[in-house]
């Protein structure tokens, strides 16, 4: 029962359904055929050992054998808030902080921005989101939020406990919060072009705090992808 399959629709009582894409996978990809047990996860926190108990041409058919609460998630929310690189690289950004347990990924849209947060491009991400969250074996799906202007983000996130932006003048990561408060942690990575003087501070006006990411240039999906380790490596429970 190693191959896990989502299901789009909340899993009440003892039969769910796989039709699209999953079904396609389990019946095309994976060979199952009827008898075979798999686990599901509908996004809600839990998963589910269930049997194959039909196939038919774009749907399968299962029934629920057992309803388990696994909680694969941060003991604390983490967000990011991050000015979006371009092309695949977003994929790539989307599935490592999935792996490392993020909770919300905002776009933000800033003066130096290089890729437009379309709602084409946030489709592929949700999508990705989802295979990433299968392999690593997350039960809650990554929020992928609607775009925000950056200062508008800094300003509607004031009275969050902890507000760190990205920024080679703050202080180093390792300073900060070890470990993490339960009241989370929201994290601002701009673009490769920086954050303007004016998005800075407009960001230390409402209260965050600079953060330091090393003496190199890292790019978007690297800044982030630090910063998400950092505070999954707080919690010590990670498997490779």
């Amino acid at each position: 029962m190693s191959e896990r399959f989502f299901v789009d629709q909340p899993i009440h009582g003892d039969t769910a359904a796989l039709i699209g894409d999953e079904a396609r996978h389990l019946t095309a990809v994976m060979r199952c055929q009827v008898g075979d047990e798999v686990l599901l996860f509908d996004g809600s926190g839990a998963e589910f050992a269930a049997t194959i108990t039909s196939i038919a041409k774009h749907s399968v058919q299962l029934s629920i054998n057992e309803r388990c609460e696994v909680s694969r998630e941060l003991p604390f929310p983490l967000t990011l808030a991050v000015a979006l690189p371009k092309g695949d690289r977003q994929k790539w950004l989307v599935e490592k902080i999935t792996e490392l347990g993020v909770t919300r990924l905002v776009p933000i849209v800033t003066e130096h921005g290089v890729a437009q947060p379309v709602e084409s491009a946030l489709e592929r991400l949700r999508r990705g989101v989802l295979e990433a969250s299968k392999q690593c074996g997350r039960n809650r799906l990554l929020e992928i939020a609607e775009p925000q202007e950056a200062t508008d983000l800094f300003a509607s996130l004031a009275t969050a406990a902890v507000r760190l932006i990205a920024h080679p003048t703050g202080r180093p990561l390792a300073e900060f919060f070890s470990p993490p408060p339960p009241s989370g942690i929201i994290a601002a990575i701009g673009p490769e072009g920086g954050f303007t003087d004016a998005e800075v501070a407009a960001a230390l006006a409402n209260g965050w705090q600079p953060v330091s990411l090393g003496s190199r240039i890292l790019r978007v999906e690297t800044a982030a992808i630090a910063i998400a380790a950092w505070a999954s490596c707080q919690e010590g429970t990670n498997q490779v």
